[in-house]
């Protein structure tokens, strides 16, 4: 601290570190508050201290990135309601498949809806279906969910459109879609491979003949009638319409992400058989509650210069976080600390140019597989696995998610590294 920092200020960082100890701790200790509510209440406080007005408030949210996360939550609620998620899991889990077989397919299609429809969207469409469907055959379900869990993550950092951060990341530093896409899919790619590769050789794996012994000895009530949407065929050949119209924009014209994802979203919005209000049912309003919240609390402090002083005085000593090594540790250490969108939040302000960018959505997503509480995405597989009479604790995630997030980070690195 230096003396030009006054009470304001004082009360400004009280604020941003009561709110960062919400997302660590998921919340604020007595207090019924999830961390979309301590970030709601942070903003709050920022505004009633009298560091912001309204208007500057209003001006420290992104809205292109709010914008975009809100259209495309459309865009997959349009593909959850027309059974298409449920219908293309099914039909991969019927294919005459071994079990090494089977679990490589259900890798690659949660890892590839990840990157266009959300890793959140895909495991809270795809966990029921599998876990289902691996405890009629007789399969120990927990690899497979797993695998889903880690798959969706990764590959969800294939796109700037496949998870929150990498949304923001993209509005933010203006990177442009096709080239990122190019930059990040072999290592997306491999990284999904390396996956598939642990859960079938790592030491103490299941063996491929094997069944669930730790399967529930009564299959949970309701399983032989899995409850889900019935397929659509207009309502999906819809949804996939739009989503391909959007990814040809994105690909090949300078048109806004968000202007296009709007006008997406609105030609969604038009059904005379979905009404309005089930479609907004499946938007994640407090995600979308937390990015504002966010946003006006780190322009508070952002205002101090404590956050810029900071980062001149690691400078100084040499750690530079445009080096790609410090972004590296950075990113894996808050992204596991604060999880992986506040992290995002503080570290761009920092940063610029497109090779940044792409670290920084690669890191915070690849390393969201590290612990159970590293993405949002594992506690859904986690969450419903448990409702269909399987469980998952933090050592059996741990088991895998450490040594693929290692592998994963080891192998981006190298990338990273490899001249050219």
């Amino acid at each position: 601290m230096t003396p030009e920092h006054g009470l304001l200020d004082w009360g400004i960082v009280t604020i941003f570190v009561t709110v960062y100890a919400g997302m660590i701790l998921g919340g604020l200790p007595r207090l019924k508050l999830d961390r979309s509510g301590v970030a709601l209440l942070g903003a709050i406080g920022v505004i009633g201290l009298g560091a912001m007005s309204t208007g500057q408030a209003a001006s420290a949210v992104d809205l292109p990135t709010v914008l975009l996360l809100f259209s495309f939550m459309v865009v997959s609620a349009q593909m959850r309601l027309g059974g298409f998620y449920t219908a293309v899991t099914r039909r991969v889990a019927a294919l005459p498949l071994g079990r090494n077989a089977l679990l490589g397919a259900i890798i690659g299609v949660a890892g590839v809806l990840s990157a266009v429809f959300s890793n959140d969207i895909i495991c809270l469409a795809m966990t029921p279906v599998v876990a289902h469907l691996c405890l009629q055959r007789r399969l120990n379900p927990v690899p497979f969910l797993l695998g889903l869990a880690c798959a969706a993550n990764i590959g969800s950092a294939a796109t700037l459109i496949g998870n929150p951060q990498n949304m923001l990341i993209g509005a933010v530093l203006q990177l442009p879609f096709g080239g990122y896409v190019r930059q990040a899919l072999l290592p997306v790619a491999l990284s999904l491979g390396l996956l598939w590769a642990w859960l079938v050789w790592a030491p103490g794996r299941e063996k491929p003949g094997d069944v669930c012994g730790a399967m529930p000895a009564d299959l949970p009530e309701g399983f032989g009638t899995l409850q889900a949407p019935p397929f659509d065929a207009w309502q999906t050949a819809k949804g996939l319409a739009v989503a391909t119209a959007l990814m040809l924009v994105f690909l090949f014209t300078d048109w806004p992400r968000e202007v296009a994802a709007l006008v997406g979203a609105g030609v969604l919005l038009l059904s005379r058989r979905l009404h309005s209000s089930d479609v907004m049912g499946f938007i994640d309003w407090p995600l979308l509650v937390l990015f504002i919240g966010l946003f006006v609390v780190n322009h508070a402090f952002e205002s101090t210069g404590l956050a810029g002083q900071a980062v001149v005085w690691l400078a100084a000593q040499g750690v530079h976080l445009a080096d790609p090594g410090v972004l590296l540790v950075a990113g894996v250490g808050l992204s596991n600390l604060v999880s992986n969108v506040p992290a995002v939040m503080l570290l761009l302000p920092h940063l610029s140019g497109s090779d940044a960018g792409v670290t920084l959505a690669l890191v915070s997503t690849l390393a969201g597989n590290l612990l159970l509480t590293g993405s949002i995405a594992n506690l859904i597989v986690v969450d419903l696995a448990q409702k269909s009479g399987v469980a998952i604790d933090w050592r059996m995630h741990a088991r895998v998610g450490v040594p693929v997030t290692l592998l994963t980070l080891g192998l981006l690195w190298g990338w990273l590294r490899w001249p050219g």
